[in-house]
């Protein structure tokens, strides 16, 4: 049962590479798997057979999400947008108040991390703004040099939650690239993204293992930020009383899928 939590718990991360405004790190923050997965690929050859074991599953599940459940899930969001958008609002609610209890178990609140939460909130707000009036194109010509920094530059968002790495790679131009890539699995594109990110992925996870050890309060609320800030780009179009009825009931759903998970998986 927990490894079949496990891998869905990867297709979601795997999903959330792909959707437009879901960023995996958030993800990985809500199924309150960040920091293990973190530990695990930095300190992987301190235990090799358990890490290893730990992190299969996930990969499994990431490769599922990324090649089929993320164009299942990107037509759910475009056939059913208000209750699939609410149900993951639900899901980000009701983790909030495990991630505040978890931090501060860690280390004594301090009133100036809620600054951090603050700042962080109001720069997600800011990039959900930015996205949501980006327009989407390819300016590119494929250069492998070109999509090598594409691939570590997508990283921050891999790693990073609360950054998006779909924005990231709309602002780099290779967006449409990497769809189209993936869905025809063209090695040429995905062979140098996939090495930049992997390069790019262990730098910055030891860059935030770093800043988790030294000021593990601010980080953490600054991510807590960000991940309250992800709600606004899942905020789904309501046109009258029955959509608003649909969707408190689906953010309600979601809330109620974290407290029975949370001790399932």
């Amino acid at each position: 049962m927990k490894s079949l939590g496990k891998v869905f718990k990867g297709i979601l991360i795997g999903a959330g590479a792909i959707l437009p405004g879901i960023s995996s790190g958030v993800l990985c923050v809500i199924l309150g798997i960040y920091e293990k997965i973190l530990n695990s690929v930095l300190n992987f050859f301190s235990d090799v057979k358990g890490n290893f074991k730990y992190l299969f599953q996930f990969i499994v599940g990431i490769g599922i999400g990324v090649i089929i459940f993320s164009n299942i899930l990107e037509f759910l969001f475009y056939r059913f947008p208000i209750q699939i958008n609410s149900i993951f609002i639900g899901l980000i609610i009701g983790t909030i108040p495990a991630l505040l209890k978890d931090v501060n178990k860690k280390e004594k609140f301090e009133k100036k991390n809620l600054i951090f939460l603050v700042i962080a909130l109001i720069i997600g707000i800011g990039t959900v703004i930015l996205e949501n009036n980006f327009n989407v194109q390819n300016n590119i010509d494929i250069n492998y040099i070109y999509l090598f920094i594409s691939g570590f530059v997508m990283s921050l968002g891999i790693i990073i939650p609360g950054v998006s790495s779909t924005i990231i790679l709309m602002l780099l131009g290779v967006y449409s690239t990497y769809l189209q890539s993936i869905a025809n699995m063209y090695l040429l594109v995905l062979i140098p993204m996939g090495l930049g990110l992997i390069l790019g992925s262990i730098i910055v996870m030891k860059l935030m293992k770093y800043l988790m050890e030294k000021y593990y309060g601010k980080i953490f609320y600054s991510i807590i930020g960000f991940t309250i800030g992800s709600l606004f780009v899942l905020f789904p179009e309501i046109n009258n009383f029955m959509e608003c009825v649909l969707m408190i009931l689906c953010v309600l759903l979601g809330i109620f899928v974290v407290k029975k998970s949370e001790s399932h998986l």
